[in-house]
């Protein structure tokens, strides 16, 4: 009859009186409890299936705890499973990719496999012998399987640590085996609370309990027990158990990878939990945000700096689109500039509705236009500023036919009408494949990039010294806000679809920013200036005489109008001023738009960009 051991503190007062024996009103169950020990050995009438399953090394090593507690001696040590010299291994998954190689593998050297649930069925129908985890702990998996590997059976042979005595004495006096190998996958939450519409209860259900535990138990004995998550690791795990090594850094490194996996996961459950229950508000009192690396890269922002790029694995960052999802058909790495800048493009170009080419350098949005004809709208934004596109980079918010593929591919810089021009990306929402085969020939190294539309509500994250800066995303678009009429003129014709257009470029633009545009179409821009009188002068000089009857945006209200930008714009030609309004001298710019008989509007939106 199989035997096992529980703990049962309880029974310390009973010990003195030596042992005995009582009727268990249960099953017709006997209870001995022997003397000079604390510990209850039960003997247990199990089902016939799960005697008959039971290993037979099991049933001797209980045997031998059992002779040596009725001998009144110490438990010897041979009384545990491991002392038997059998390699243990726990399996329990729920992604078994490649669990039947790993199954035979371990099983080729020599591990007996204790295993779960479904996994234990995989493993039996790969021709792998399996111990079901039942049969160690002699505890049925209970409450829908939220009960099964927590078992001090389980922990205490997988926490114990083989360098200290006592610790081995305690395993040997219960009976309990230790592990070598833990292998542990967990419920696949972030899969399901982002595949769609879930209900809380369906949520909560899919939190895994048991596996976390026993991952952090064996992370935290990694000298003595090998912890593996992540199914690429099974060859190497094979290999080092091949080749008997005692290599600490290669277990350090298993834990290390064992912990940030269940960090990962945590961080899924406490950011759905978060908006469960606390739907109005945007900032928690603290949060984690999951990063993991997508990919080394030559150097950061300059060639002594090393860098890396890291996708985000947040929640609400699951179908958002954006250049860190998109697909690279074509060209030479990324480097951490060319993300910046694209990232710039991208989310420029993807405010717009129709049809829409925006060219990028440092960040900054250096063309923009938009027209049904989508060559049209390409030439037009590499006209506004040729010099400064040329090793720019090119967003198109449609998708790239062999035609506009060949325009890219021949268009000639309009300073000479020669030189064709030159591109570090290429970024759109999809490619023909005639259009991906075109534009593929223009460069070995141009980087052809297909990304989704970026998505809104997000939060948005920037770092500085010792903390974070958090905000929600800037999703504002003319369609949200009034342009209200201040001064005497009021916008004519195309003006206010003009000073539309230029608001949602200015947006995009570093401050102090101006945007000159007309026609649906960037003029000229001025950026990252100290005072915004220079950003508007640099504006008006790329512009030139097209900037007569055009509209103007700022991302920020004029301080001072008369003898200053305000006048400066009006006498320069300038048809509409858009600008967020808010100074103390409102007024000034008003009277100096009347005298000139230019469109003043007032947004009551500001969009600083550093």
């Amino acid at each position: 009859m199989p035997l096992y051991l529980v703990s049962s503190p309880a029974a310390a007062a009973k010990l003195a009186a030596g042992p005995r024996a009582r009727a268990s009103p249960r099953r017709g169950r006997q209870t001995f409890f022997p003397a000079r020990h604390c510990h209850v050995l039960s003997v247990h009438p199990l089902p016939t299936s799960r005697r008959a399953s039971l290993s037979s090394s099991a049933e001797r090593a209980a045997g031998r705890a059992m002779a040596a507690v009725e001998a009144g001696a110490s438990t010897a040590p041979e009384a545990s499973l491991s002392a038997t010299g059998v390699k243990q291994a726990l399996i329990s998954l729920s992604d078994k990719t490649d669990l039947a190689n790993l199954g035979n593998g371990l099983q080729r050297l020599g591990f007996s496999i204790i295993s779960t649930g479904g996994t234990a069925s995989s493993l039996e129908a790969a021709g792998v012998n399996v111990t079901k985890v039942e049969e160690i702990t002699h505890f049925p998996e209970m409450l829908d399987g939220r009960v099964k590997t927590l078992h001090p059976s389980i922990h205490g042979g997988i926490l114990a640590r083989r360098d200290q005595k006592h610790h081995l004495e305690a395993l040997n006096k219960h009976g309990i085996g230790t592990f070598d190998v833990v292998v542990v996958n967990l419920y696949p939450f972030y899969d399901k609370v982002t595949s769609g519409a879930i209900t809380f209860e369906d949520g909560i259900e899919n939190i895994d309990i048991g596996g976390p535990t026993l991952i952090r138990a064996a992370a935290k004995n990694h000298k003595d027990v090998l912890v593996v998550v992540d199914h690429k690791d099974y060859p190497a795990l094979l290999e080092y158990l091949d080749g008997k090594q005692d290599d600490q850094d290669f277990r350090r490194m298993l834990a290390w990878k064992a912990f940030q996996h269940v960090a990962s996961y945590d961080s899924a459950v406490s950011e759905w939990l978060w908006k469960q229950s606390n739907k109005g508000d945007t900032f928690p009192p603290s949060f984690t945000v999951p990063l993991s690396l997508k990919s080394t890269l030559r150097y950061g922002e300059n060639p002594h700096q090393k860098a890396a790029f890291y996708g985000d694995k947040s929640l609400s960052l699951v179908n958002a689109g954006g250049i860190a999802t998109a697909i690279q058909h074509h060209g030479k790495e990324m480097s951490y500039n060319n993300y910046l800048d694209a990232d710039a493009a991208w989310n420029c170009v993807s405010e717009f509705e129709s049809p829409t080419c925006v060219v990028v350098k440092h960040t900054n949005p250096c063309g923009v236009a938009s027209r049904q004809d989508i060559l049209e709208a390409y030439r037009l934004a590499v006209k506004a500023d040729p010099v400064s596109a040329f090793g720019g980079i090119v967003a198109f918010n449609t998708t790239i036919d062999e035609d506009l593929a060949r325009e890219i591919r021949e268009f000639r810089s309009p300073t000479d009408g020669e030189a064709r021009m030159f591109y570090e990306i290429v970024v759109a929402r999809g490619y023909t494949e005639k259009g991906l085969e075109v534009l593929k020939g223009k460069s070995k190294t141009l980087r052809i990039l297909e990304a989704q539309q970026s998505g809104k509500g997000m939060l948005s994250l920037r770092q500085v010294n010792g903390g974070w800066l958090a905000q929600e995303s800037d999703d504002l678009t003319p369609e949200d806000i009034t342009f209200t009429k201040m001064s005497e003129r009021a916008p004519e014709g195309s003006e206010l679809s003009d000073a539309r257009f230029a608001w949602l470029c200015v947006k995009h633009v570093k401050s102090n920013a101006i945007v000159i545009a007309k026609n649906n179409c960037m003029l000229g821009m001025g950026s990252g200036q100290p005072n915004r009188l220079e950003s508007l002068r640099i504006a008006f000089l790329k512009a030139g005489e097209e900037a007569k009857g055009a509209a103007l945006a700022s991302d920020a209200f004029f301080p001072f109008a008369w003898n200053d930008a305000v006048e400066e714009a009006c006498r320069s030609g300038i048809a509409v001023i858009a600008e967020p309004g808010g100074s103390i001298r409102d007024q000034d710019a008003v009277d100096c738009c009347d005298k000139y008989g230019v469109s003043l509007l007032f947004t009551g939106v500001r969009h600083f960009r550093h």
